[in-house]
């Protein structure tokens, strides 16, 4: 089922590396090598951008009708055929079949959602100062994308970016991360399946340090959509900010869950350790700061210690969460906890890689719960990107305010309360992109915006219908016209 190589998809067909190098990729659940990934560069990125340059005049002139006609068809096919794209995402994510459908679907929907934006591709018409002229709008594309994507949700990610650079009339080509490539190549596929003309797409893979940087530094890309971490967003805008190419970035977050005193607190322990523990952490939105008013802070420190310690582990369809991506990132995170447990924090659960048994080789790390430790430490402020959370006593709302804004990400944030002001207060006053009240950090939907300020992106907003103004440029038209002559 999972193939030996994986290759690129340049100009709609599977396409061997340049160089003839390829990479080991692991199986997160075991450690065993899955299957070797072609190590694109520099010359397959140009390759790449070359079709994606000469296919781009014809795509960006086809009516905005039937480009999206083809998304649509092609969100069918993805509905069709979520068995066989979960199971793909289940092995090289290391997560359940269950797990990984609901990322299908989550796909397939905002197919749907982008391909109706085709039929309210809007610009506008207005009033002119001038007499006998008329004054519209309307968008068009930017032209070719680099789009550059994680490997937590990995076909989630690559539909938030293809769906909307294609509609908008662009050509793309992805970069997604070495830890997840097939994904990115069956959404290749399915695209030409839905009728999307060669070269319009495509998928080089490799590291981020190679291809990512080659796809950077291409001065024929116009346009760079990053996911990933803070350091390479700010690279990547300084490299392609040389050119003046548009640079979107969503950088991940630390955001914060506040639980109140009047809180439901079983709800409230249900969605924090929602929150910090699915996909084994490893989302932008995880809830890793947990914030408790002292007065419910051992009530609800005992419900959510007895809720994460029954958390199952593994990738069967009964397991809470799997492991993380590669053995990297589950290093760096034993790390991160021995250095922080040197400085005072307290594990009270977890803390430590899961080895024997069906375990054995993967890269399991338990769900880790520290206390002790100041919100200035590094390991507050740090995103860890597993499953680790850290509990924080406050004395009352003003205080958890401020400790919810006490980080140089803003993200998300989820607020627990049955009072209204103090919902209403925190939703006005909590610097995040994305707010929840009662209710879990992440879960946003298709047809809303996504993204955060400060650390955690540079303005944009992915996906939702603010995804156009990423991927179009507008422009205004004046026509003159003379009335003598009718």
């Amino acid at each position: 089922m999972y193939p030996k190589k994986v290759l690129h998809w340049i100009n709609g067909r599977e396409t061997a590396p340049l160089s003839g190098k390829f990479i080991a990729r692991q199986n997160p659940a075991t450690g065993e090598i899955l299957a070797e990934v072609a190590q694109g560069g520099k010359s397959d990125i140009k390759k790449a951008v070359d079709a994606a340059t000469k296919t781009f005049g014809s795509w960006s002139l086809t009516p905005v009708i039937a480009r999206a006609n083809i998304l649509r068809k092609a969100a069918q096919l993805i509905g069709e055929r979520k068995e066989e794209i979960a199971r793909i995402v289940s092995v090289e994510g290391g997560k359940s079949v269950r797990n990984a459908l609901g990322e299908a679907e989550a796909a397939m929907e905002l197919g749907y959602f982008i391909a109706g934006e085709g039929r309210r591709f809007y610009g506008k018409t207005t009033t002119s100062a001038m007499p006998n002229r008329a004054a519209e709008t309307r968008r068009e594309a930017v032209g070719v994308c680099g789009l550059i994507i994680a490997s937590n949700t990995p076909l989630p990610n690559v539909a938030w970016k293809a769906f909307p650079a294609l509609l908008c009339g662009n050509a793309a080509i992805t970069k997604p991360s070495e830890d997840t490539p097939l994904s990115a190549l069956w959404f290749a596929k399915t695209l030409k399946e839905a009728g999307l003309p060669d070269g319009v797409f495509s998928v080089v893979q490799g590291l981020g340090k190679e291809a990512g940087a080659a796809l950077a530094q291409n001065p024929q890309v116009d346009l760079i959509s990053f996911t990933g971490s803070v350091a390479v967003g700010k690279w990547i805008t300084q490299t392609a900010g040389e050119r003046l190419a548009r640079v979107c970035l969503e950088l991940g977050g630390k955001n914060p869950l506040v639980v109140c005193d009047d809180a439901d607190l079983e709800s409230a322990a249900n969605f924090a350790v929602n929150s910090a523990f699915s996909n084994a952490g490893q989302r932008c939105a995880s809830g890793s700061r947990i914030i408790i008013f002292d007065s419910v802070y051992e009530k609800f420190r005992e419900i959510f210690l007895a809720k994460t310690k029954a958390l199952k582990i593994g990738v069967s369809d009964e397991d809470d969460l799997g492991p993380v991506i590669n053995e990297r990132q589950l290093q760096n995170m034993l790390k991160e906890l021995a250095a922080a447990k040197k400085r005072g924090a307290k594990i009270i659960a977890g803390g430590n890689r899961l080895s024997g048994g069906k375990y054995k080789n993967g890269f399991y790390l338990e769900p880790t719960i520290l206390e002790n430790i100041s919100p200035e430490d590094e390991i507050s402020q740090h995103e860890l990107f597993g499953p680790i959370a850290i509990l924080y006593r406050v004395k009352d709302f003003n205080h958890a305010l401020e400790l919810a804004n006490n980080s140089s990400f803003g993200l998300t944030a989820a607020i627990h309360t049955k009072n209204i002001h103090r919902a209403e207060v925190f939703k006005q006053k909590c610097r995040a992109g994305v707010i929840s009240v009662n209710g879990p950090t992440h879960g946003s939907e298709p047809h809303l915006p996504f993204g955060g300020i400060k650390n955690s992106g540079n303005g944009w907003r992915e996906p939702g219908a603010e995804a156009l103004d990423v991927y179009s440029e507008w422009k205004t038209i004046y026509t003159r016209h003379d009335p003598e002559q009718a």
